[in-house]
């Protein structure tokens, strides 16, 4: 029989056994035709490859992940996770759908269907994230745009519901609905969950809905919870602690899990890995290679229904990853469905690619310049100082606290710039209503000068933070005469910027280059004073209005906690 590719003398990974095995593997139109041990001389190939003492794994799976988070093309991205040993994707378009809808989500999937690697997506299905009467999108996900999805190619879950007060708190709403739908007309489909901290009861009504997985920060209390009541956990890094790790080795665990990348800035993609990473940090920790292995190929592809794929046996896709080192998950070689794609020393540089999205993608920033004047903070008195709610930005989190601060007053204008706070606005930017929230911020933000993007979980409105009003001025008139960025001032000058002319939230370039100009303002943001692990991350999430605590969007301050727009300044 003549057969595309043998791989010889390799330790094979056996997913059943979670066991390396000294075996061959034999490749035959895309798929696994044998591994073992017997004798092979009567395949017949010109494409044999020895790699004695060496390890075969299957290809990573992500199964939770927004390609926009790397700020990069479907292409870009499938080329930069290949040499990751990622080889599938699940990737969640709802960053982009807030921009522009259905029409959004299906140039996603377009212009990815030619990519190495296989993305499936889910579909959004939190698009705004809350509500109309929280935030202004460009465009929302309703019911018949589920529908329409729902029939598409490559379409395999429903995305992460994050709107999980009104799940809870509100049968008759639209998310419920939703779910109600694809229960009835699509079973087979897994829901996606999102459902940071709740607990008890809550969790109960939410996983009873339908809802039974969670790729939000987990600690041992909320992960125990979760899996006792039958939910799937995806571990993505910032939930990666040695107790988590102590937890699921204790109680033998590794069925119930997998781990996931959510959101992966370009620069970290770019220097220090994907799902990859992820594997290594849970070895690391104390988590045997095996069980490492299993939650990023086996459990995933189970969860997802991808049953072709996630082990190497016969019939199963041949997405192969050969490693030099197990103990340091060092890649040498990626195979997917039998073809070389990627091999340590080779020429790997991104050529790009022909695809354009439609026009109207490069002009989705509908909004006239500012003047200092737009960001007056108009108080209820005249003079004095006033009690004002502040949003607290914390170093290890992207969550944030609720602070009361005493503000001066003078002439009905709140001084912000005399107190320690710096201002934080969103500009609603899609032509809808010129609608400009204006708040304060505090703790471990910048200290100086200012930072403006259209970049802004999930609505991805200008959102703009600044302790210098001219300094604030000119970024977020930078935003909008480049469609889009984010834009790093200091003493009216540029210090480093993102360009992003997809949509406000994409660029066209490859990882590596969208990598140096994220360094850029990463850098420019810590030298501003912003003391966080992920500068970028934490402050496009301050206009996130489904995580905790206090939130701005274009409406207004978001108290998650008590699911309402609260006023900035306390009673008089």
């Amino acid at each position: 029989m003549v057969v595309d590719l043998i791989i010889k003398n390799a330790f094979v990974y056996n997913t059943y056994f979670k066991k390396f095995f000294k075996e061959n593997l034999v490749v035959i139109n895309e798929k696994i035709l044998y591994v073992g041990s017997d004798d092979i001389s009567g395949y017949e190939c010109d494409n044999i490859v020895e790699v004695s003492g060496k390890y075969l794994i299957p290809g990573l799976i992500d199964i939770h992940m927004h390609i926009e988070s790397s700020m990069a093309t479907p292409s870009a991205f499938s080329h930069e996770i290949i040499k990751n040993g990622v080889t599938t994707i699940v990737s969640e378009p709802h960053e982009i759908a807030n921009v522009f809808g259905l029409d959004g989500i299906k140039e996603m999937i377009f212009s990815g269907k030619d990519c190495v690697a296989d993305i499936f997506y889910g579909i959004p299905s939190s698009v705004p994230s809350t509500n109309s009467e929280f935030e202004t999108t460009g465009e929302e996900i309703g019911l018949e745009e589920i529908k329409s999805l729902a029939q598409s190619e490559n379409i395999i879950c429903l995305g992460e519901v994050m709107n999980y007060y009104d799940v809870v708190h509100k049968p008759e709403s639209k998310i419920n609905k939703i779910i109600d739908y694809m229960k009835t007309n699509h079973p087979d489909m897994p829901i996606e969950g999102h459902c940071p901290k709740i607990m008890g009861k809550d969790l109960a009504t939410y996983i009873y809905r339908g809802i039974n997985s969670d790729h939000t920060q987990q600690m041992v209390d909320t992960m125990r919870e979760r899996i006792k009541m039958g939910m799937f956990i995806q571990i993505q890094e910032k939930s990666l602690k040695k107790e988590i790790i102590d937890f699921l080795n204790k109680n033998n665990l590794h069925g119930n899990y997998c781990f996931v990348t959510d959101d992966v800035m370009a620069d970290t993609l770019n220097i220090q890995g994907h799902l990859n990473k992820i594997v290594k940090k849970a070895i690391e920790l104390g988590m045997s290679e095996e069980n490492a292995i299993f939650a990023a190929t086996y459990t995933p592809a189970m969860r997802m229904n991808l049953k072709d794929r996630g082990a190497l046996a016969p019939g199963k896709i041949a997405d192969i990853v050969l490693l030099d080192s197990l103990a340091e998950f060092d890649i040498n070689t990626v195979y997917k469905k039998g073809v070389l794609v990627y091999q340590k020393g080779m020429e790997y540089d991104y050529k790009g690619t022909d695809y354009r999205y439609p026009d109207g993608f490069y002009k989705s920033v509908k909004r006239k310049k500012v003047t200092k004047h737009d960001f007056d903070i108009n108080a209820p008195i005249a003079n004095g100082s006033i009690d004002c709610r502040v949003i607290k930005v914390s170093n290890n989190t992207t969550f944030t606290e609720e602070e009361i601060h005493s503000i001066n007053v003078k002439d009905n204008k709140l001084q912000w710039a005399d107190n320690g706070c710096c201002l934080i606005a969103v500009l609603e930017r899609y032509g809808k209503n010129n609608n400009i929230a204006l708040g304060l911020i505090s703790g471990d933000t910048i200290k100086r000068g200012s930072v403006a993007t259209t970049y802004a979980h999930d609505h991805h409105n200008i959102l703009v933070v600044g302790k210098k009003i001219d300094d604030i001025v000119l970024a977020v008139n930078h935003v909008i005469d480049n469609q889009g960025g984010i834009y790093v001032v200091e003493d009216n000058d540029i210090k480093a910027k993102i360009d992003l002319p997809i949509g406000g939230i994409l660029s066209d370039k490859s990882i590596a280059d969208i990598a140096r100009q994220t360094r850029d303002v990463r850098e420019a943001l810590l030298e501003l004073g912003y003391d966080h692990y992920n500068p970028i991350m934490s402050l496009c999430t301050n206009s996130l209005p489904v995580s905790q605590l206090l939130k701005i969007t274009d409406k207004g301050l978001i108290k998650l906690s008590e699911n309402k727009i609260v006023d900035l300044f306390l009673e008089v």
